[in-house]
């Protein structure tokens, strides 16, 4: 068939001869003015998507890398390099280095705008002797000597001078900070004689020449330089434990030699802090293999070999940090990706109901315009010009407004996804007009319009079996393998095993849908009233016509399609539910991981060494909303003695049996059964250390041996030693996380009892839910242990904050629900809930677009049936409830299909699912079924497209009679 003859070709208009015919585009486009804006406008929200989905991803995902690399402070996110000192080495030596250092950067990272901190560090710290120096407890404070370059940039100097080269035989000068010399009662002029080196020849001592202030402690040129700022009191983890000061001086970058005489040597180091800010989620692969390099690879070669050094190396912790943020990416992206998939499929859906409507509604147009000559190919060619001035200025606008309102690095992805969609949008018409237009097409439409014809065949049939034998493959490999290893990327199977499920069930929805309908419709016929049988049947003549048409039913009219306005809305209920149930899954986990990691719900320690005070635990026990709660004495260095045997290292627990009972079923870790360490002969304790205690074993400690536990001795560091009575055996404990580790679990009463010091509580726990403010007050008023209250006035730190909810330094209090928050606060989880809670909102609204379509497409026809039905009697409100149930039935069985399937895809691929990079904590895999999770959205979504129904058919019911019956002579 040959092509219509081009414009030019054509005869002139018989009534102006010269004239031509008006352009194709143009005429249509005026023809149908309000129905290509709208179009127009649906290309730009479905471009807006695409192109914004991939943008706002990549932003998320750079936000939660340089959030977490930020969180791991800078001395993690720095390269450190370090070498000998050699004789000879000066600042300038120093200066070179760096400059060399900090030029092989600047590729896929570079150094932070603060710039590098290097220096050179003594290589031992020597005992000053001098009498007038503080002495807490006896010991004599330490010195160590250091020189940091740019120092005068980032302090004040307060008295005195700085420090200055001197001969060898001279005292070597430094400088110490004015808290320094405060705390250690040291002063300008004064020459510090340190204890001599072993083997090594006597050295002259060192002279304060002067002191500075700090102008900001918390900048990051002082990362990781302890004691410099001012003096560290440190207590020996001993049983004296005698303070001392330690303190550090710093020398002049040209008296190297005289640092490396007096500290016995000493190392050159470089600080290159990486500009966190720079760096890209999707450019780690690069910048870990450059990162390498910089290690051990070929640049740490060329520094060496640049450098002379062949002793300097360079440590980070980034090239772990890297692994971990990529493990995390990648786990949590097939699932974000879910979400944006199921958008997708519900945006598709809408296209091709948008195209499918289009030609019905033009369908004899075109068949005409191929009676009179047209080819496929011309007509194919004249809609995809329509198209294109329609799609492609929206297409345009979307895409850049994307780009403008979501500024990110990259904008391939992006920009393909929108192309993409704009394409699909494009062709969407007119190949369903080229299908319409094929002979075989029409000869198969005349053959379902007969009397009897039934929609379907074979061809049905197959596709059907095809798309079932597709889902269960999917599902299958997905249960049987997991997700995608780390680093192959997004698991297309897993992002489209939830989909086809909800195919499925769209097609077995189709399948029953109709015979269910027909029978509820017979089931109505018989009771009084035509409304509810009219209705229904017209509901059940719809959703049987085949191929995804269907009809206006009781309204009558030309067929409609009907099914795929019930497959984006069961689409959209199907990937709400199943992320609905991720994210409280998620929900769950992190409160359970975190009630576990603190254990219990409350969770408070005292400083390692010492105990919590008596009046402490016991107005906590009394605090309201406290369910159980016990003092608890945790030592990690016990032993267990059999003769002739190797001892094993335990942790051992003290508790109160009733209460941690309680403790340990609440968390459902541990529960045991109080009266297994209940006194077999009453409540009176025997004295006695050689007198059982009765205990609780881990089952890691029983089998280690040799499954036959009994009475053990029980060695303790400082105390002596008990003996414990095996009584039962439990697989972990909420004291302790990590229930590998052998433990032993022994009541209180009889264990003080036999070893008093055992009575020295470190911890406290609860469960319920008290006040953490209450908490916080009653350990900021707890009595304060001597050594701790003079070593923070010795030390200038205040023990204690002066706001009554400030926790004592050393002291630590922990709660659930602040874990949980901190677990929740994490850019990878917040953008996975965000992309959820758009994707969502986006599916609903296009689900409630295809119904509105639907609705809108047939409402000539439905408007001039009902007019006709009032003219015999039919009430307006009779009118408007035929409307609700012809068109409600459909929605309510894809809300619940949707339901279905979203439980469905649950139970099949949870399994296979890891919520670890959601959670933020390693946990194992699998994700439990929460249906109560699922109905909200889906009864969201139900409601809203219940909403636009009800308006529809409001604004339809109240249409004139007179007019309905023109328009529905002429539909």
């Amino acid at each position: 068939m040959r092509d219509p003859a081009p414009p030019s070709a054509l005869p002139t208009h018989p009534a102006h001869p010269g004239r031509r015919p008006a352009r194709w585009v143009r005429t249509r486009l005026r023809a149908t003015p309000w129905t290509a804006l709208l179009y127009a406008v649906l290309v730009f929200a479905v471009v807006l998507l695409a192109t914004g989905l991939p943008r706002g991803v990549d932003r998320g995902e750079d936000a939660a890398l340089r959030d977490f690399l930020r969180d791991r402070g800078i001395g993690a996110t720095s390269l450190v390099t370090t070498a000998g000192l050699r004789q000879g080495d000066d600042s300038a030596e120093l200066d070179a280095v760096a400059e060399r250092l900090t030029a092989h950067t600047g590729g896929e990272f570079r150094v932070s705008a603060s710039g590098p901190v290097y220096g050179v560090q003594g290589r031992q710290a020597r005992t000053l002797t001098d009498p007038q120096l503080s002495r807490p407890d006896g010991p004599s404070p330490k010195l160590s000597l250091h020189h940091l370059a740019g120092l005068a940039e980032h302090t004040t100097l307060a008295e005195g001078r700085w420090p200055a080269p001197v001969p060898t035989d001279r005292p070597l000068q430094i400088v110490v900070s004015r808290t320094t010399a405060e705390k250690l009662n040291v002063r300008v002029g004064d020459v510090l004689t340190a204890e001599p080196l072993p083997l090594a020849p006597p050295s002259p001592g060192t002279e304060v020449v002067g002191t500075f202030d700090v102008h900001d402690e918390a900048d990051p040129y002082w990362t990781d330089l302890a004691c410099l700022t001012r003096p560290c009191l440190r207590i020996p983890d001993t049983y004296e434990r005698l303070r001392l000061w330690e303190a550090t001086g710093l020398t002049s970058g040209d008296d190297l030699s005289g640092l490396q005489r007096w500290a016995d040597g000493g190392q050159l180091s470089w600080r290159l802090p990486v500009d966190t800010d720079a760096l890209r989620a999707d450019r780690l692969a690069p910048a870990a293999r450059e990162l390498a390099s910089y290690l051990t690879g070929p640049t740490a070669v060329r520094l060496a070999a640049g450098t002379g050094r062949s002793d300097l190396h360079t440590f980070s912790s980034l090239p772990e940090l890297f692994d971990l943020a990529t493990a995390r990416r990648d786990a949590a992206a097939p699932l974000a990706a879910i979400g944006p998939a199921g958008l997708s499929g519900v945006v598709v859906v809408v296209l091709c109901l948008a195209a499918a409507l289009a030609a019905d509604r033009r369908g004899p147009e075109l068949l005409l315009l191929q009676a009179r000559g047209g080819s496929r190919r011309g007509v194919l060619r004249r809609l995809l010009g329509e198209g294109a001035a329609l799609v492609l200025p929206g297409a345009a606008a979307g895409t850049l407004l994307a780009l403008l309102l979501l500024p990110a690095p990259r904008w391939g992805s992006a920009v393909l996804a929108g192309t993409a969609a704009a394409a699909f949008a494009l062709l969407a018409f007119p190949a369903r007009a080229l299908v319409l237009l094929h002979p075989r097409a029409r000869a198969r439409q005349r053959a379902r319009a007969l009397p009897g014809a039934r929609g379907g065949g074979p061809r049905r049939v197959v596709g059907e079996f095809a798309v079932l034998a597709v889902t269960a493959a999917a599902v299958a490999e997905v249960r049987r393998r997991g997700a995608a290893p780390p680093g192959a990327g997004i698991d297309p199977l897993l992002v489209a095993a939830p989909l086809l499920v909800a195919l499925c069930t769209g097609l077995l929805l189709a399948r029953l849908q109709p015979p269910l309908l027909g029978a509820l419709a017979r089931a109505v016929g018989r009771r009084r009233g035509a409304v509810g049988f009219l209705g229904l049947a017209g509901a059940a003549r719809g959703s049987g016509r085949s191929g995804g048409s269907g009809g206006s039913g009781g309204s009558g009219g030309n067929p409609r399609p009907t099914v795929l306005p019930v497959l984006a809305l069961l689409l959209a209920v199907t990937t709400a539910g199943f992320g609905a149930n991720l994210l409280d899954a998620v929900d769950a986990g992190r409160t359970r991981e975190s009630r576990l990691a603190t254990g219990g719900d409350v969770m408070v320690s005292a400083p390692k060494g010492f105990g919590l005070a008596a009046s402490f635990t016991e107005a906590a026990d009394r605090l309201p909303g406290v369910r159980a709660a016990t003092a608890v004495t945790l030592l990690t260095d016990a032993a267990v003695l059999r003769p002739g045997q190797r001892h094993l290292t335990i942790s051992l627990v003290v508790v109160d049996p009733p209460a941690y009972a309680e403790i340990s079923r609440s968390l459902g870790r541990g529960a045991f059964d109080p009266a297994r360490l209940a006194a077999p002969d009453g409540p009176v304790w025997p004295a006695g250390r050689d007198v059982p205690v009765p205990a609780l074993y881990s089952r890691g400690l029983v089998e280690q041996l040799g499954g036959h536990a009994g009475a053990e001795r029980i060695y303790l560091t400082s105390t002596g030693e008990l003996r414990a009575q095996y009584a039962g055996t439990v697989d972990a404990t909420p004291a302790l996380r990590d229930s590998t580790h052998p433990f032993i679990v022994l009541p209180a009463g009889p264990a003080t009892a036999r070893v008093p010091e055992l009575a020295d509580h470190g911890h406290w726990f609860a469960v319920g839910d008290p006040d953490e403010a209450a908490v916080r007050r009653l350990l900021h008023d707890q009595p304060v242990h001597p050594l701790l209250a003079d070593t923070a006035r010795l030390s200038g730190v205040p023990y204690v904050g002066p706001h009554p909810e400030s926790v004592p330094d050393g002291y630590l209090l922990k709660t659930a629900a602040g874990l949980t928050a901190a677990l929740a606060d994490d850019p990878l989880q917040r953008a996975a809930a965000r992309a959820f809670l758009a994707t969502t909102a986006g599916a609903g609204a296009f689900a409630l677009l295809a119904a509105l379509l639907t609705l809108l497409r047939a409402a000539p026809d439905r408007a001039a049936a009902l007019a006709r039905l009032r003219t015999m009697g039919l009430r307006p409100r009779q009118g408007l409830a035929l409307i609700l149930v012809e068109a409600l039935p459909q929605t309510l069985l894809a809300a619940a299909g949707g339901v279905l399937a979203s439980l469905a895809a649950t139970a099949l691929l949870g399994p296979a699912l890891d919520l670890s990079a959601l959670l933020g904590t390693p946990v194992p895999p699998g994700v439990p079924l929460r249906p109560a999770a699922v109905l909200p959205p889906a009864l969201a979504l139900t409601a809203l497209v219940t909403a636009g129904v009800l308006t529809e058919a409001l604004l339809t019911g109240r249409r004139q009679v007179a007019t309905d019956l023109r328009v529905g002579d002429a539909p």
